[in-house]
């Protein structure tokens, strides 16, 4: 079994920040806005003398200083090297760190691709000098200038690990084993009421992602990139599958604890949750669970250390960059964290030799089957011009009628 943080997970929206993110990203793309971040500003071409003080947003488990592991601390180390003083701020969730991030207060973020997009597009955060970005030759290609972490030919931060969004099975109970998103959506199956599904508006892309090849009449090509008749279809059969769930998950630890005592034995999830729900601990009992990826693909998360265009310590953020994606401590953070590491060098630095082959880290042909979280905007991300797609706030609307 692999380290991880034991922490609610933070990946969904807010209440209390979601109409905040959705008026900066209308503001921002609402009009199809062809503003850039830092265009107006030249790319650095050196890393100068650390500024003595580093503040970042990341994901718990992102920047350890020891607190939750005295064993597990990537700052102390960091700031012994660079002296830069390092403050973390925790983001629980993509749209409280978009809101964090228009305040100009913060260096840095790890920005999910929920998040990443309207960052770049709100003009928060900078376009990077790969070349100062030592780790980057040695990042996966398939994680690298994609329609999440970058804009105009320009890269928007540093890719730092990644993760499927996987079918998840009792295989004890659920017979025969699935290998459709399909599963989740059958109205006559027989584990109605214990389905489960992502607690979240990138579900729509889930469901799209399943009726580009159930319902090839859609002409559905992008699963963020939807027109109103997509998106409608794709909104109708989450409607549909509604009644199947027995509920929607959003912390991980309540989700492993309804998989251990059978409340939910198909759906949506993560290697990271499945791993701890299969090894099972000495207050739980291991289970039988598996996960497949389904014949149609999935959906996926890719973060990216992204550099505040506000940045007050711009070079202390470029030496974190570069020193959380370094092949050692990348390997511990993907374990600790439950991922796989952006960075291929850091395959060889796990201390479970296989981690990284649980954790298609290195599969292209793997990665080339996931769509990884964007933000969807009126102009069509699959290359259409004669028609508007359904932008973000729209998803957001739409999913929470779905839930009711």
């Amino acid at each position: 079994m692999t380290h991880r943080i034991h922490r609610p997970w933070g990946r969904s929206p807010a209440a209390v920040t979601i109409v905040v993110a959705l008026t900066l990203f209308a503001a921002a793309c609402g009009s199809n806005s062809n503003s850039s971040a830092g265009s107006s500003s030249k790319l650095p071409t050196k890393i100068g003398k650390g500024e003595g003080a580093l503040s970042i947003i990341a994901w718990a488990g992102y920047a350890e200083n020891g607190s939750n592991d005295p064993k597990v601390n990537w700052v102390a180390p960091f700031e012994k090297a660079t002296g830069c003083t390092t403050t973390v701020k925790i983001g629980n969730t993509s749209d409280e760190m978009v809101q964090l991030m228009e305040t100009g207060d913060y260096d840095g973020v790890s920005a999910s691709g929920n998040a990443s997009l309207r960052l770049i597009a709100a003009g928060d955060v900078a376009a990077v000098n790969t070349k100062l970005l030592t780790n980057y030759p040695d990042v996966a290609p398939f994680l690298k200038m994609r329609d999440y972490n970058s804009k105009d030919g320009k890269m928007y931060g540093m890719p730092h690990g990644w993760g499927a969004n996987l079918l998840m099975y009792n295989a004890d109970v659920v017979n025969p084993a699935p290998d459709s998103w399909s599963s989740v959506y059958d109205t006559s199956s027989p584990y109605s009421g214990k389905i489960t599904a992502y607690d979240d508006w990138t579900v729509i892309a889930d469901a799209a992602l399943y009726l580009k090849s159930s319902d090839p009449s859609l002409g559905i090509k992008d699963p963020y990139a939807l027109d109103q008749k997509q998106f409608d279809a794709a909104v109708a059969l989450l409607k549909k599958q509604k009644p199947l769930v027995g509920e929607y998950w959003a912390d991980y630890l309540k989700y492993e604890q309804a998989s251990r005592d059978g409340s939910l034995v198909l759906g949506s999830s993560w290697q990271v949750i499945a791993n701890a729900v299969a090894a099972g601990d000495n207050s739980n009992p291991a289970v039988n669970v598996k996960t497949v990826l389904p014949k149609e693909g999935a959906t996926a998360w890719s973060d990216t250390w992204m550099i505040s265009s506000k940045a007050k310590h711009p070079n202390c953020m470029y030496e974190w960059m570069n020193w959380i994606t370094k092949p050692e401590v990348n390997a511990q953070v993907a374990e600790w964290f439950g991922e796989a590491p952006a960075n291929l060098k850091a395959c060889a630095k796990t201390s479970d030799p296989t981690f990284c082959k649980t954790y298609h880290a290195d599969d292209s042909t793997y990665a080339k089957k996931l769509w990884y979280w964007t933000v969807p905007t009126s102009k069509c991300l699959d290359g259409r011009t004669d028609v508007k797609c359904v932008p973000f706030q729209k998803w957001v609307e739409a999913w929470t009628e779905v839930k009711g």
